[in-house]
């Protein structure tokens, strides 16, 4: 079980790893704050740290506040919705087809069946966005697996409400949020290879940094990028 300092109102998980430094990071949407700490850290010694960041770790939380947020779709005529970080207007045309999605340069005409509710309408939007990221995914897993030198036994698309993505270095597995299909494609292919390296290094730690200077050296803008775009209104973490 992880040790959890309460500084005031700030609550901090402490999370003891096999690295050499201490790791402090707020976590968006909501400022979440965890602390990586060496094996051997004294609980009051990873205290007396994250006293001596209080400053910090405010200033991140008060950023995360202020971030844009989406409001919650209706897929109605004319509403905007995002793919691969550009915005388009949403049609919504009637049929007695099989519902399905459909886009050109300025529009995502979604074809649904008169009297469709906001449900069924998401449902199809849904999974269509779901099949454009497997696409994405399976054209940039391949070329990552030749680069890193590591092999991704399986992968999985879902809706996650803590993380854009994880990985299982055991299993050799990786999982990603559907939200990334709303993101640019940059910062997706950032997340796969975030959670492919964590298949070489589990950890965050000296091993893994290099790793991502090394074949990723834009790895933290892009993750910074990543974190000022609109937040989706289901709740999620950046990794």
């Amino acid at each position: 079980m992880r040790d959890v300092i309460q500084l005031g109102d700030i609550s901090i998980e402490v999370d003891r790893k096999a690295i050499k430094n201490v790791h402090l990071s707020v976590h968006p949407p909501d400022g979440r704050v965890t602390l990586s700490a060496p094996l051997s850290t004294r609980l009051e010694v990873a205290r007396a740290y994250a006293i001596t960041k209080l400053a910090w770790i405010r200033k991140q939380q008060e950023k995360m506040k202020e971030q844009l947020r989406e409001t919650p779709r209706r897929y109605v005529q004319r509403e905007s919705h995002y793919l691969w970080g550009r915005r388009y207007l949403l049609n919504v045309v009637h049929t007695e087809d099989k519902a399905h999605v459909t886009i050109d340069h300025k529009r995502i005409t979604l074809h649904v069946k008169t009297g469709s509710n906001r449900n069924k309408r998401e449902a199809v939007m849904y999974e269509w966005q779901k099949s454009l990221l497997h696409d994405y995914i399976q054209e940039i897993i391949p070329k990552w697996e030749k680069m890193l030198g590591v092999k991704v036994n399986a992968y999985y698309v879902q809706r996650m409400k803590t993380k854009w993505g994880s990985c299982n270095h055991r299993s050799g597995t990786i999982r990603l949020n559907t939200e990334l299909v709303k993101k640019p494609k940059d910062l997706v292919e950032y997340v796969i290879v975030h959670e492919m390296a964590h298949l070489l290094f589990p950890n965050h730690g000296e091993h893994y940094v290099a790793l991502m200077n090394r074949f990723y050296p834009r790895w933290r803008e892009a993750r910074m990028e990543l974190n000022e775009l609109p937040l989706s209104h289901v709740e999620w973490k950046m990794p």
